[in-house]
């Protein structure tokens, strides 16, 4: 597909536009600059094409050493784009920022698309008067925010990139592949944007020391040995008494929708910090929001064989309590362990659509009440008669039966272990609901016939 880079000074609204072609909320979008920091692609309908859009960080922007950064992958974003789109502001005006932009963008030779934005409450005869001396014929007046041009934004895009009214919704053809969505979470500066940008094979995410430099969710695709698969980058999540800030906020709740639409989550610690609690919180997480779950330890180059020994007897130690999840042990800086990441990325993804009918999860059932059947609670045994299958984020699974509101949570872990071990079941929170099978006499009246009620009571008189 034709790609569209976004780009301009901070806070001219470029992630704004981003989520109004793309109808999505997946940016980040605030009344601060120097909010976007990595690049975000996402796909819009343009004439009923496809196009994928690029947001970019605000070049010339002042963040101190990261503004470099930004400053680099904005210009990874020209570089790739067939058509770059040149915001600017209306209620600013032409400022010696975008003056300077366009200058580099003339010297690149790009394709530019000189966008005004906000120019709601501007006369329209100042803003074209205003920018029209930057060389890139006539400007095309738009409010993001509102919607306002971007009709018009769409039919100059159509013409720059000579769209054709049919083509291939690309986006639809990955769902029907079954392509994995994968999410990188964890604390800050584990490794999430290093990790992502080995298994791209590319820059796409900025890599500091500084935690907190992830900000948004970001989402890229790659293709390994034949097989494509999407990443989800996301920020770090830390304690919620550590999060003051509202960006922050921001990106820790894109971080928790991120999970939402994720197949699998890899979750990232910091083999030489080994497991903390906050660990334990993300993968509480991550098992709430129904995706599998893959355990991942890097850094684990800067270890001795000794010290190896002890994280890796420390992480299993403290991961007792799901041992169902698989733990890679890698280096995202180096790229070691990625083979294993992607296998155990695989196994997980198939368990989020396992299939199998009622007749198999009922012999299933039959078995494991058989090796060990439910304890009895009161007088009256539990019997657990057959099961179905629920749902699949969780991979959940319906038993019917007798008294199932009083089984034991011992016993459900242990009928949730059985189901997994049994239908292979690789990183899978496997949930068990219970359904109390229904009386059909429940409620009625006992009515007897005459007839009934005179031999009845000859009984009881012979019975006398």
């Amino acid at each position: 597909m034709p790609i569209v880079a976004l780009v301009g000074r901070p806070n001219v609204g470029k992630s704004t536009l981003f989520n109004r072609l793309a109808s999505t909320r997946d940016a980040l979008v605030a009344n601060r600059p120097g909010l976007t920091r990595d690049r975000q692609y996402a796909r819009a309908e343009v004439h009923g094409r496809g196009v994928t859009l690029v947001d970019t960080g605000g070049l010339m922007g002042d963040e101190g050493a990261l503004s470099e950064l930004v400053s680099e992958q904005a210009n990874a974003a020209i570089a790739e784009a067939d058509v770059v789109a040149l915001m600017v502001d209306a209620r600013t005006g032409l400022t010696g920022g975008d003056e300077d932009i366009a200058q580099a963008l003339r010297r690149r030779g790009a394709d530019v698309l000189l966008v005004v934005n906000k120019v709601d409450g501007v006369a329209p005869e100042a803003a074209l008067g205003d920018f029209a001396g930057l060389g890139f014929g006539e400007p095309l007046l738009i409010a993001a925010a509102h919607g306002r041009g971007v009709g018009g934004l769409k039919d100059a895009l159509a013409q720059r990139l000579k769209l054709a009214g049919e083509g291939e919704d690309e986006a639809a053809a990955d769902r029907a592949a079954g392509v994995p969505r994968v999410a990188i979470v964890g604390r800050p500066n584990v490794g999430k944007s290093t990790l992502v940008n080995r298994l791209l094979g590319a820059t796409r995410q900025i890599v500091s020391d500084q935690p907190g430099t992830t900000r948004d969710a970001i989402e890229a695709t790659f293709e390994r040995r034949g097989r494509r698969y999407a990443l989800i980058d996301t920020a770090g999540v830390r304690r919620r008494g550590k999060v003051s800030d509202f960006v922050e906020k921001f990106s820790i709740a894109k971080t928790l929708a991120a999970l939402d639409r994720a197949d699998v989550a890899c979750i990232l610690v910091d083999a030489q910090e080994g497991l903390v609690e906050q660990d334990l919180h993300i993968f509480s997480y991550a098992a709430a929001a129904g995706a599998s779950l893959i355990l991942a330890a890097n850094k684990w180059d800067g270890l001795a064989a000794d010290e190896r020994a002890s994280a890796k007897a420390g992480i299993e130690r403290r991961m007792r309590f799901a041992p169902w999840a698989p733990v890679v042990y890698l280096s995202a800086l180096r790229g070691a362990g990625m083979n294993r990441l992607l296998e155990c990325v695989d196994a997980a993804r198939a368990a989020t659509e396992f299939e199998a009918n009622p007749a198999m999860l009922t012999r299933l059932l039959t078995r494991a009440t058989e090796a060990h059947p439910p304890p009895q609670v009161g007088r009256r045994p539990i019997k657990l008669r057959y099961a179905r299958k629920g749902g699949i984020r969780p991979p959940t699974i319906m038993v019917h039966g007798n008294r199932t509101d009083a089984v034991p949570d011992s016993y459900v872990r242990y009928l949730e272990n059985f189901y997994r071990d049994a239908l292979s079941l690789v990183g899978a929170p496997v949930k068990i609901e219970f359904r109390v099978n229904a009386n059909p006499y429940a409620g009625k009246r006992n009515v007897l016939t005459r007839r009934q009620r005179l031999h009845r009571r000859r009984v009881i008189e012979r019975g006398r």
